[in-house]
């Protein structure tokens, strides 16, 4: 652990147990937060700790209920602002509305780049982000962004295993760049599917591009709700007589019975993710295996309280 001095961590109701987890890390104390519900159904959020001039760091990913989620998060910064604190940095270790990233069909709304803005106007000064979805999501917002990813503590995690046979695989292009760079960490080959979506949880992936015949796969994903996309892709793999397949991915949504049906495949050793979401204790089987990302937010926070380089983490 490493002391911090003139630092207010809070968290919201959405994952405090990350949040705890990160000041352990930090060597502070979680201020407490109190959220309360009037009668007409409008919350009001209080934080119990002093504010004033400090560097404060509002935690609360944007998971499921997410608008819940999300008007707390609007209601921790604007308390901070209206409690005078120096600067406040928005930790956002999953932004579900980065999905919403282009104009992809006619009068939709881009819920990203908005609720940036929301973020931005409610008083946020800087957002310290993981694994957004797309890199376009960087520059929605108008403020500083550090933006962190878990490929690391993923090849930590599997260099634990004989990957002389292995492939990584992306289950589109647009994720190929990061299966790259995840593959060279582990030093084995990369390959990608050909995907197209044509609904939320409708997915058509028509071949993969690359060696993966008689191999051992591990499936890359920045992160998995129903599954449809691995579904489709364990699909065209089995087609090409893989020998294993792991899955791995940063943030594990897995809503409904994706977990459940992800764990039935018996091609399916092994599903890893990490705890930027929390995992319910009745998704949590035999093949899933959650890797924490505290200590990299909790050195990120420093870095960012101490002026250091956060970049100087992937170097």
């Amino acid at each position: 652990m490493f002391p911090v001095r003139d630092i207010a961590v809070f968290s919201g109701s959405a994952h405090p147990e990350l949040a705890a987890e990160i000041c352990l890390h930090l060597g502070v104390p979680l201020a407490p937060t109190k959220t309360s519900r009037f009668a007409n159904d409008c919350i009001e959020v209080q934080l119990q700790g002093n504010c004033r001039e400090k560097d404060v760091f509002l935690i609360q990913p944007l998971v499921p209920p997410t608008q819940e989620n999300l008007v707390e998060l609007l209601f921790m910064l604007n308390a901070a602002r209206g409690a005078s604190a120096g600067r406040i940095t928005v930790v956002l270790p999953h932004y579900a509305y980065a999905r919403s990233d282009k104009k992809d069909a006619p009068r939709i709304s881009i819920g990203g780049r908005l609720v940036a803005d929301l973020l931005t106007t409610a008083g946020a000064d800087r957002v310290l982000a993981m694994t957004l979805h797309s890199p376009q999501v960087h520059g929605f917002f108008g403020i500083p962004v550090d933006h962190l990813h878990a490929l690391r503590e993923l090849a930590e995690h599997f260099r634990g295993y004989d990957l002389s046979n292995t492939v990584v695989v992306s289950p589109d292009l647009g994720n190929a760049k990061e299966a790259a760079a995840f593959a060279r960490l582990l030093d084995v080959e990369v390959a990608a599917g050909a995907k197209q979506r044509f609904a939320d949880d409708k997915v058509v992936i028509s071949t993969v591009i690359g060696d993966v015949t008689d191999r051992d796969v591990i499936v890359l994903d920045d992160e998995i709700a129903k599954g449809s996309t691995v579904f489709e892709l364990l699909a065209r793999l089995r087609e090409r007589n893989v020998r294993s397949v792991r899955v791995a991915c940063t943030h594990g949504l897995f809503s409904g019975d994706a977990i459940k049906r992800l764990s039935e495949e018996k091609e399916i050793e092994e599903i890893v993710c990490t705890n930027t979401v929390p995992i319910p204790a009745e998704n949590h089987t035999e093949k899933l295996t959650v890797l924490s990302v505290a200590p990299a937010l909790a050195e990120a926070m420093r870095r960012i309280h101490n002026g250091e380089s956060v970049s100087a983490l992937f170097a």
